[in-house]
């Protein structure tokens, strides 16, 4: 097992474990002191007393899983990481695929927990621009050809200082190349319903759209003051007490049906924290993410770009050239990227 003080070598340097600061059945991160003169880190570790009860496919897939987040975080370019959390180093411990990875000063889900604590709420506008920047952390994502179907407030980092978000955990991606169902992955309580509830055949028929979803519940999240929706509360509820079964078994509770994302009394609770003058707007981003089928959500980044443009009342010069806009990181060259012809809604 380890423990505090424990010296793990990477490629790069030298790093002592200080503190564990999260962990998961999948992984364990701790804050850690690199090289000297430079600032800690956070260490991902799979987490080893799981590794040790895990079954070999398990297992396997938890070392692919990390592999595979390495390989992502690798093939970014510096200017695509600015809200992807940055990989500065990696290698293997014990055997285990390691990442060192920038220390970022909290989470989303942390962060609305210390508000409700202070009896304060999240200003609208910051709210927004979390999001807007997710949308291009998730634009970045499909660009390189990947899903990433994890997104939730634990895996969304906050730099407290600069007020903005990174996108972080990648061992959920899927390649967008490949069109077959694919097994369980993600968290229930943040799922889309493609990703939750699986396909006539069998396996789990995602794609960038479920990134959309899950997006959209974060919005509702963010606004409402820290609350999930119901829906997802009720597939969280049900994974943890029936594991995947548990899809079918929520069905059934609503007459065979993938129950509605988005209630009316949410709808409300959501348009009352709007001003007046941009509640249509609003409701109309929130409505197009939670929609229960994919094909009616936003197709890409740039649309979503333009519906929260809408919301805040924002009409970008023509012409004007914004270096982090989802549209020109879409037309950036990419071997995977599949978005150099789109053509814009």
């Amino acid at each position: 097992m380890t423990t505090a003080d424990a010296i793990i070598a990477l490629e790069l340097g030298h790093y002592r474990l200080r503190e564990q600061i999260g962990g998961s059945a999948y992984g364990i991160i701790w804050r850690a002191s690199g090289p000297q003169a430079t600032r800690d880190v956070a260490i991902k570790l799979i987490n080893q007393e799981q590794m040790a009860r895990a079954l070999p496919a398990q297992r396997e897939r938890w070392i692919a899983a990390a592999n595979n987040e390495i390989a992502f975080l690798q093939s970014l370019e510096p200017w695509d990481e600015r809200h992807i959390v940055r990989l500065l180093d990696s290698g293997w411990h014990e055997g285990l695929p390691v990442l060192a990875l920038e220390l970022m000063g909290s989470d989303l889900g942390k962060q609305m927990v210390a508000l409700k604590g202070r009896g304060e709420s999240l200003p609208l506008a910051q709210a927004l621009a979390w999001i807007a920047q997710l949308n291009q952390a998730l634009a970045k994502v499909h660009q390189y050809g990947w899903r990433y179907l994890d997104l939730k407030p634990a895996n969304v980092l906050l730099d407290t200082h600069l007020n903005t978000v990174k996108l972080a955990d990648f061992g959920t991606n899927r390649e967008l190349g490949s069109l077959q169902a694919h097994s369980y992955a993600g968290t229930a309580n943040w799922q889309a319903p493609e990703q939750f509830f699986p396909a006539d055949g069998g396996g789990y028929a995602t794609g960038p759209r479920s990134d959309y979803f899950s997006l959209g519940a974060l919005l509702y999240f963010l606004v409402a003051g820290g609350l999930p929706l119901r829906f997802c509360s009720d597939c969280g509820q049900a994974y943890r007490e029936h594991h995947v079964a548990g899809a079918e078994l929520l069905r059934g509770r609503h007459g065979g049906q993938i129950p509605s994302a988005l209630q009316p009394e949410e709808e409300q609770r959501y348009a009352a924290a709007i001003p007046a003058d941009k509640r249509d707007a609003a409701l109309e981003l929130l409505r197009a993410l939670l929609q229960i089928d994919p094909a009616r959500r936003p197709r890409h980044a740039i649309q979503i770009s333009r519906m929260l443009n809408a919301v805040l009342g924002v009409r970008p010069a023509r012409g004007a050239l914004d270096a982090v806009d989802p549209v020109l990181a879409m037309r950036r060259p990419s071997a995977v990227n599949g978005w150099q012809t789109m053509q814009a809604a």
